[in-house]
C-alpha cells in the first residue's frame, strides 16, 4: 500500500505541473500578445495624461 501512496506522490508533481502549463499555452482572451502588449501602452498613455492633469 505503501509503494502505491508513493507511487501516486512521484507522478502528481509532474503531471500537476504539465497541467500547468497546458494551461498557459491556450490564450482563452483570443487576443494576441501584440495586441496585449498595445492596450497596456494605450492604458499607461491614458494613466499618465490623467496624472499629469491631476498635477495641476
Amino acid at each position: 500500500m505503501q509503494s502505491v501512496l508513493r507511487g501516486i506522490a512521484v507522478l502528481a508533481c509532474p503531471i500537476g505541473m504539465w497541467l500547468m502549463m497546458r494551461g498557459q499555452r491556450k490564450n482563452p482572451s483570443g487576443v494576441s500578445s501584440a495586441d496585449q502588449v498595445a492596450q497596456l501602452r494605450a492604458e499607461v498613455e491614458r494613466l499618465k495624461t490623467e496624472r499629469a492633469k491631476g498635477a495641476r
